[in-house]
């Protein structure tokens, strides 16, 4: 699990957690949606809560071109702060001493066999572990990415991002020189662009349902979670993407040719181009089976 720390983020991960047909390996935290600190705490606090504090956790020590608004980034100090994740004294998950970008070459040079990266944040560790050790390549089976915006607006708000042109978004944004990176491999890449996300709003309505069933720890975390972000306008970025590993028969994918805007007032735009780089895209989502899978997930 590759995240970068926000609240999408922490949800994601506690659904990866929920799925019976995954191994999972490690989660690395990107400082890009969060602050380290905090963030790296609150996603060791939840696998503790989960009681799957056997899978470590790194700290990435990549940097990117373009920070997150320090407006997204303090939600990452709330969370952390949440009484459901401090009842204990102690954390037990252990926090790997190397850093993140280390971390994955080790994990990756190990694994048995090809792994999927479920990446949630920037695609900016993956491509310097990859600098670090080319050979890596070969075991990473596919990287789903949460990223990216193809015939939707982005979301780099001008308000934030002054001479922008508002076709970005954010996870492509913060670092699309390694974005292009990745895209130059051979990796299969399976992409989770806001065409899809922007069709699954996180809703007062689902919110509700979650506090109904908070007897359940993992349904009181999310619905606490929802509720901060609840007066935006927020959707299920990071929870949409990862579902797909545990019901990929909800979505509908096809093949899209793609090239990565490096520089200039479209940086970081994921583009649609004839004899671009070929990624999978989820276009399609049975809305009314997502929701109904993630409450099910919760309730554990």
């Amino acid at each position: 699990m590759d995240c970068d720390g926000g609240v999408d983020d922490y949800l994601a991960t506690m659904l990866l957690m929920t799925m019976d047909n995954i191994q999972p390996l490690g989660v690395v935290v990107t400082a890009a949606d969060c602050y380290p600190q905090p963030a790296v705490n609150a996603t060791r606090k939840i696998l503790d809560l989960m009681e799957v504090s056997d899978i470590p956790v790194a700290e990435s020590k990549v940097s990117g071109v373009n920070s997150f608004p320090n407006l997204y980034r303090r939600d990452s100090y709330v969370v952390d702060h949440f009484p459901i994740l401090n009842q204990q004294e102690t954390i037990t998950t252990p926090l790997i001493a190397e850093p993140g970008e280390d971390f994955t070459v080790k994990v990756l040079r190990q694994a048995a066999e090809p792994v999927t990266i479920m990446a949630t944040g920037p695609l900016t560790n993956i491509a310097v572990a990859l600098q670090k050790a080319p050979e890596i390549e070969n075991n990473i089976q596919r990287i789903i990415w949460m990223g990216g915006a193809l015939n939707v607006p982005g979301n780099v708000e001008k308000k934030w991002e002054p001479g922008q042109d508002g076709s970005a978004e954010w996870n492509a944004y913060w670092d699309p020189v390694s974005v292009a990176k990745v895209w130059d491999t051979q990796i299969e890449i399976i992409m989770c662009p806001l065409d899809i996300t922007n069709n699954v709003p996180v809703t007062s309505e689902i919110v509700q349902q979650m506090g109904k069933q908070r007897n359940y720890p993992i349904s009181d975390l999310a619905g606490k979670c929802y509720a901060l972000v609840i007066p935006q306008d927020y959707y299920f970025w990071d929870v949409l993407a990862t579902a797909y590993l545990g019901k990929p028969d909800f979505f509908e994918l096809k093949i899209r040719e793609t090239e990565i805007i490096t520089n200039g007032k479209s940086q970081g735009r994921t583009k649609i181009v004839s004899g671009g780089r070929k990624v999978s895209v989820m276009e399609t989502v049975d809305k009314q089976a997502f929701y109904n899978y993630i409450l099910q997930q919760w309730k554990r």
